[in-house]
């Protein structure tokens, strides 16, 4: 196996999701489910689940943020990972106002390129492709003037060199939005499921369950808005203990020489948050910042943090289309670029008479009022 693939197929296990660089990643199958699914969401942190943002892609990580505004939203993003390693993502939403109901799906795709097989003397066997991909389908109802709750339901595959396997898992959230406010508070409880086909006959593999919360809150004079997100709820410990590192790295990339007690609370505490802020340019430009405490600990290099742990990103907003950037610092030996552009289907074309009979053209408001 080339060590260039061996070495993106690791950092993925130990990064997709942006969340899954802990003590908990690389001991569940299906780790890909907790990676970002847009350069926004990757802009964000990677976990974005309290946002009042009209972009399709937020339904994905928390279904009660699928509404009807986002009806006919068509999101993609193809982007080339570490080691040659493509990611794809589409996200697609319909509205339908006889049913209450906003319904959405979702296709996430990795594929890992061509490796080269071996055998236990290093003699070339041929080349394989392993590949992972999931296929979600969820819907989210109002409930009173600022709630609205949603679920979904995913198929997920995963192939590698010597065979394959299969789970089902749903996500379950609730959002709750106060436009006066300016205030968007949001749970969900990720990738509940089971195995359905396992690697190996007997041998079942957990999956990676999250529970989560989030509170974006925007001010009333100024196009800013605040984000905060808790992850790992269901487990207070994710640190990872690394004994050959006595003095962790903190976010101003010194040593932290107050971490030398056994309980590392503020540690323990602070890798289960996420913070960003977004600002509003003219409603056309939209400027993204975080912070990731779990991503900087975990992937930071202690003698050149760099940048590990941010991500910044940029959001053009046009009349039929929105087109985001992310660059997401991993590691200080390169960021994560990501592009992506979500298209309003019904802005772009019609479908004449039976456009008009199932409402392809209609427009909804983008919170409530199925």
């Amino acid at each position: 196996m080339r060590w260039n693939k061996l070495a993106g197929i690791v950092l993925l296990s130990l990064s997709t999701g942006v969340v899954s660089a802990q003590i908990t990643g690389g001991q569940y199958a299906f780790e890909y489910l907790r990676m970002s699914n847009s350069p926004h969401v990757s802009a964000l942190g990677g976990i974005t689940i309290a946002d009042p943002e009209n972009d399709i892609a937020f339904a994905v990580q928390n279904p009660a943020m699928m509404r009807p505004g986002m009806h006919n939203q068509l999101d993609l993003d193809y982007n080339n990972y570490y080691a040659g390693i493509t990611v794809a993502n589409l996200q697609y939403g319909y509205n339908v106002p006889k049913l209450n109901t906003a319904f959405f799906v979702a296709v996430q795709y990795l594929n890992y390129g061509s490796v080269t097989q071996t055998d236990n003397v290093g003699n070339v066997l041929g080349t394989f492709t392993p590949s992972d991909y999931a296929l979600t389908v969820g819907a989210a109802k109002s409930y009173g003037e600022h709630w609205r709750y949603g679920a979904d339901l995913k198929l997920a595959h995963s192939f590698l060199y010597s065979g394959s396997a299969a789970a089902l898992v749903a996500d379950v959230g609730i959002n709750y939005y106060d436009s006066v406010l300016h205030l968007d508070m949001g749970a969900v409880a990720k990738n509940m499921g089971t195995m359905v086909k396992n690697y190996t006959t007997g041998n079942s593999e957990p999956l990676p369950f999250d529970l989560q919360l989030g509170i974006s809150k925007g001010l009333a004079h100024v196009p800013l808005k605040f984000f905060m997100t808790i992850h790992h709820l269901y487990e207070w410990d994710i640190r990872y203990d690394d004994r050959s590192s006595v003095s962790p790295t903190n976010v101003f990339g010194t040593s932290d020489t107050s971490k030398s007690t056994s309980n590392y609370f503020g540690d323990k505490l602070f890798r289960h948050f996420i913070f960003g802020a977004e600002l509003n340019l003219a409603k056309r430009v939209t400027l993204t910042a975080s912070y990731n405490d779990l991503q900087r600990q975990e992937l930071a290099v202690s003698t050149n943090p760099g940048l590990a742990g941010f991500a910044f990103g940029i959001g053009l907003h046009l009349n039929i289309l929105d087109v985001h950037y992310a660059r997401d610092y991993y590691h200080v030996a390169g960021a994560y670029n990501e592009l992506g552009i979500t298209i309003a289907l019904n802005r772009m074309f019609g479908l004449g008479n039976f456009g008009e009979k199932v409402g392809w053209n209609k427009s909804y408001p983008e919170w409530g009022g199925e």
